[in-house]
């Protein structure tokens, strides 16, 4: 496969770590360097190798230490993909130490580990970073075989330096153009530091004439963001069909996707952190007393409806799937591009389509359709399905016409039942709420101050908040706490990083112009503090602060005088207001109390036999719960009936004793 290697060399010696008061050590500076590189490509889910070589080690471990050569020099990680674990061991095992090496050498020894680690692989760029202080004497014997090398092995390079380096040369004077706020200044740079920049600008210019000092760069370069997931477009060959008779060959490729994070989670024990000492057993039991085991085999799918499972087998659900003849991309007919909403766009990709590339004649017809397309200000209307597994879609191909390319930029569509329309009622109708000409006038105004485009040279807009140069903060965030938990287990996740919560704040120029368009806004809409009319009574007040029984002398007024205005029980407003203040029970006993009171006081029959349909319908629940909720409502029926009154009219008494025996038996 197609990638890049790159190899890290890191000075690690005893100048590293010498700083001036109340500055960081250039060690530290490299250090975050070297982590903010291995992070942005872990977490770019990209297929790069990255090595890691260090100098000024006390012990030396390279493949080119032999008769007292490259001595001080050891490669760290061999060329390999970044992980975790590469995180960890920089965070933990990279310290200072006390020696010094030539970086001479230690270039040489990078090029070494790349011209090995990439024999039979293909890479599309070899890439060394060199990060140093320059503060140790350097060889320059072989300075012009190295430069040979590195251009016949096509390797580029890159210099971090903990000072900045200014555009003209000078030799064995005052040095490079420096801020005194860097790194390794003190009173100016040493005769070492001053011999080696002469070397590192001769390979760079020596590589690269015209932008060799633009590959050199300061430790205070910030590499805050990590990068872009990155994804190599693939492509998809596919037919353009028009009709019966006219087929183009075309490749598809997509130009916009919506990214989305694989969230995979790992089970692993508790005590060994191993995913293997995990074991699943999966088992397949009947619903009943002895829990049959059943076996895999002899199981199918099923989904619940009501009380009942409803069987759905594999025949089932191939005989459900949509059949079509696979991948497909079928232009239906031609509309205006003024019919086409915005709004009506769905999916969550952008595919650009372009004719194949080894088909003269898919270029002239494809182009042929695109420039017409364009000219009359048309989309197609096609059909488009990847593949024989994916249901086809409906979309518009819209004609995009470029100075470099030319394509059509296919976006999905949705179908007729997957739009719904609602009905509102207006706003204009309502005096109430109708906005005098000072308050829209304001609002114009505050829409018009946060527009996010301002006027720019030859009277093109321009963008103030550009989402283009912005990374996805969630991504961001999710990266940066993945990383604190993997070097940090156990600790608080660290708050948002600065720059990151910087982006994502206003721009200072809207804050400014939005101000005195807030202040007019404040001043037509002003707050006003409505007083309630009537106080709402809580369930404390109502029925008493720790008292569960209802107050029937209270609950027998109400139902006189709902009955006197004709309210018809089911529908008593005042039910509704106590049920949301009690419990279940209480809920139930105001239903019971409530029915056996309009008895008492109506002397109707009929209300009594609407309690025995009532009481029979929970009873028919086969719940112990609504058992119990039955029980402890006939004994409230029966108690309250006593206490309220005892003239209960024959008929009634005779119906309602025969009817409580009745339930007492079941």
């Amino acid at each position: 496969c197609w990638c890049s290697a790159l190899v890290l060399c890191m000075d690690v010696g005893f100048s590293m770590s010498n700083s001036a008061p109340g500055e960081e050590a250039p060690f530290e500076d490299a250090k975050k360097i070297i982590q903010k590189f291995v992070q942005r490509q872990v977490f770019a889910e990209s297929k790069d190798e990255l090595g890691l070589v260090l100098f000024g080690t006390d012990s030396t471990k390279n493949p080119l230490h032999q008769d007292g050569q490259y001595e001080n020099i050891t490669v760290f990680r061999q060329l390999m993909v970044p992980d975790f674990e590469l995180l960890e061991e920089i965070q933990n095992q990279l310290q200072p130490e006390n020696q010094q090496a030539d970086w001479m050498d230690a270039l040489v020894v990078s090029m070494d580990l790349l011209q090995t680690e990439i024999k039979g692989k293909k890479y599309d760029r070899l890439n060394i970073v060199l990060l140093t202080d320059l503060n140790i004497q350097a060889s320059s014997d072989q300075l012009d075989i190295i430069i040979e090398n590195l251009k016949k092995a096509d390797i580029t390079l890159q210099f971090f330096l903990p000072f900045p380096v200014g555009d003209k040369e000078e030799s064995g004077g005052d040095g490079p153009i420096s801020d005194p706020g860097h790194h390794g200044m003190g009173k100016g740079l040493s005769r070492e530091q001053k011999e080696g920049l002469d070397m590192m600008k001769h390979i760079m210019l020596s590589l690269d004439e015209d932008d060799g000092l633009s590959q050199i760069y300061t430790f205070r370069l910030q590499l805050c963001m990590f990068k872009q997931i990155e994804r190599r477009p693939m492509a998809w060959p596919c037919q353009l069909t028009v009709g019966s008779c006219l087929s183009i060959r075309i490749v598809g490729y997509k130009a916009v996707m919506q990214e989305k994070l694989k969230k995979t989670w790992k089970t692993v024990d508790a005590q060994s952190n191993r995913q293997e000492d995990v074991k699943r057993v999966t088992v397949y039991c009947l619903d009943d007393d002895n829990e049959t085991e059943v076996q895999v085999d002899e199981t199918i799918q099923g989904f619940r409806y009501g009380s009942d499972i409803v069987p759905f087998s594999k025949v089932d659900q191939e005989q459900m799937k949509y059949k079509h003849d696979g991948k497909c991309f079928a232009v239906l007919g031609f509309t205006k591009q003024n019919l086409v909403q915005r709004h009506q766009f769905i999916g969550n990709q952008v595919i650009k389509i372009f004719a194949a590339k080894d088909d003269e004649h898919a270029g002239v017809a494809l182009s042929a359709l695109i420039r017409a397309l364009h000219e009359l200000q048309m989309v197609a209307i096609v059909r488009y399905a990847y593949d024989r597994r994916c249901n086809p879609q409906i979309g518009a191909a819209f004609p995009c016409v470029k100075q470099q390319y030319e394509c059509l930029m296919y976006i999905q569509l949705p179908f007729m039942e997957d739009l719904r329309q609602f009905s509102f009622p207006s706003l204009e109708n309502n005096k109430k709420i109708t906005p005098t000409d000072a308050q829209l006038t304001a609002v114009d105004s505050l829409i018009d101050s946060m527009m996010l485009v301002e006027e720019g040279d030859e009277e093109k807009p321009k963008d103030i908040f550009k989402p283009h140069h912005i990374p996805n903060p969630d991504f961001q965030r999710l990266f940066q706490c993945l990383h604190h938990r993997a070097v940090n287990p156990g600790t608080p996740l660290p708050p948002m990083e600065p720059w990151l919560k910087a982006i994502l704040e206003r721009p200072d120029v809207i804050n400014e112009r939005c101000q005195a368009p807030l202040e007019e806004l404040k001043r037509v809409f002003p707050l006003t503090e409505v007083e309630k009319k009537k106080n709402v009574k809580t369930s404390a007040e109502i029925f008493g602060k720790d008292r569960p029984e209802i107050s029937v002398f209270w609950l027998s007024r109400s139902v006189f005088h709902l009955e006197r205005v004709r309210f018809s029980f089911p529908h008593l407003p005042f039910v509704s207001v106590l049920l949301s203040f009690m419990s279940p029970v209480q809920h139930l006993l105001l239903h019971l109390l409530s029915f056996v009171l309009v008895v008492v006081t109506l002397l109707s029959s009929s209300v009594c036999q609407q309690l025995i349909q009532r009481i029979e319908q929970l009873l028919s629940n086969r719940n112990t719960q609504y058992y119990m909720k039955s029980i402890t409502g006939i004994q409230a029926f029966r108690e309250q009936s006593v206490k309220v009154t005892h003239s209960f009219t024959l008929p009634c008494r005779q119906a309602g004793v025969r009817w409580l025996c009745e339930v007492m038996l079941r």
